[in-house]
């Protein structure tokens, strides 16, 4: 039996999963705390903790693993970046990765990941199989981005393909952590549209709550915060339309769990792209939930 191996290297847990190559069937799935204060060396130290407490329990060895990763892998100096595990930035991850554990691996961004995993096991594969291009969107505490082209991840020279969180959107926008004002994630992630909502209510909600109170029709303000986020993601979306023009676009993260926008988004979406009929992409829920990092991630070494 060909054993797959992937791990979702997270900012609070690191999940391990092995999974049947045949049948896809799960053989094991197990989590412990990433313990990531402790420092790079810890991090590193629980992945290996991890693999070892697995292959231990179904007496197989890998032969190369995955890894989704909060960061990516720059091309060039092979060490990590955007990572807001702050101690991973800076460090050649893979060759330590691959000198701790004594096997190959491959890493990929956690947005890439979940972008592979829809489309090559999850909602795209189901309701479009023949799906060539595919956009994979994070909209929760941050907003990310994967393009997975023919079931393989498009990394891009900088390794930043799909790094849609942080184009520009608003010129007189709040500051961003990444150095730039107005970016993407500061007009429509969980947080900034809950800040839009603070600034005009004076009350301090969840999204969860926001939507709740759209959806009673009671609170303007409520309503105008989902309006923002119709809006201000139909007019940021259209632009990768306009340029790989994707067959699916799966939204994950809070945010992708507010059912109004699977119909809003489209028609917003209409008003700004280089198309003189209806949008046919689909938008589509993610099927695999928080499991699909650590399955795309099982997805990057099947080929091994």
């Amino acid at each position: 039996m060909k054993a797959l191996w992937g791990v979702d290297l997270g900012g609070t847990k690191i999940e391990g999963v092995v999974m049947n190559a045949e049948t896809n069937e799960i053989l094991v799935r197990k989590r412990i705390p990433t313990e990531a204060s402790k420092g790079y060396e810890h991090i590193i130290s629980q992945v290996v903790k991890l693999i070892d407490s697995i292959k231990e329990e179904i007496n197989i060895e890998p032969k190369a693993i995955g890894f989704s990763t909060p960061g990516t892998t720059d091309p060039t100096t092979q060490t990590m970046k955007n990572c807001n595990t702050t101690s991973m930035n800076g460090k050649p991850m893979k060759a330590d990765l691959e000198k701790a554990l004594g096997v190959p691996v491959e890493l990929a961004n956690d947005a890439n990941c979940f972008a592979l995993a829809e489309a090559t096991m999850g909602i795209v594969k189901d309701v479009l199989p023949n799906a060539k291009v595919v956009f994979g969107v994070i909209l929760g505490t941050g907003v990310g981005g994967g393009v997975v082209i023919n079931g393989q991840i498009l990394p891009g020279r900088h390794g930043i393909g799909g790094e849609w969180g942080h184009n520009f959107f608003e010129e007189d926008g709040v500051m961003c952590y990444c150095g730039k004002t107005g970016c993407n994630e500061n007009v429509f992630s969980g947080p900034a549209l809950q800040q839009y909502y603070k600034k005009l209510s004076g009350n301090d909600l969840t999204m969860k709550e926001i939507y709740e109170l759209h959806q009673a029709g009671t609170d303007p303000h409520a309503t105008a915060t989902l309006n923002r986020l119709i809006k201000s993601f139909g007019r940021a979306i259209s632009s990768i339309v306009n340029v790989i023009d994707p067959d699916a676009i799966v939204i994950g993260g809070g945010v992708g769990n507010i059912d109004m926008i699977y119909e809003a988004f489209p028609e917003e979406l209409k008003n700004w792209i280089f198309n003189s009929r209806k949008v046919e992409t689909l938008f589509l829920k993610p099927k695999l939930g928080d499991s699909a990092g650590v399955f795309g991630a099982i997805e990057l070494v099947r080929g091994y």
